[in-house]
């Protein structure tokens, strides 16, 4: 007997997919899932910077399966790396199929986070 996969990391960010954010087939656009997993980077990677922090790269992303109007979208992150001035996430979506209350792994990436200072120039990353 399988069991069924889980989430990896930290659940960062929840959210629905709402009609405005869809094709007329009802799927959800790729760049409103990017867009979700990118806040969630920042989110976490702003807590582990403490302070402000961009976006520097995105790595390795793949979708999966759709996200589907009226799906809870639920993005996990993990750091997988800290440099001077970087961070390094592995970010997973994962969807909660609105009307069979089923999770399923959508799409994962590799996010990495630049801090910043006040004028807006790469600083390092305090120890933890």
């Amino acid at each position: 007997m399988t069991e069924d996969p889980k989430p990896k990391g930290t659940l960062t960010l929840r959210t629905m997919a709402m009609p405005a954010d869809a094709n007329p087939a009802g799927d959800i656009f790729g760049g409103w899932v990017m867009a979700q997993m990118d806040l969630a980077s920042g989110i976490s990677a702003a807590e582990r910077a403490k302070g402000r922090v961009v976006t520097k790269a995105v790595k390795e992303m793949a979708f999966a399966l759709p996200v589907k109007i009226g799906d809870t979208l639920s993005i996990y992150t993990e750091i997988e790396r800290v440099g001077r001035s970087s961070i390094t996430l592995c970010i997973e979506a994962w969807a909660t199929r609105a009307r069979y209350n089923k999770m399923e792994k959508v799409t994962e990436g590799t996010f990495i986070m630049v801090a910043l200072d006040e004028d807006g120039q790469p600083k390092a990353v305090p120890a933890e």
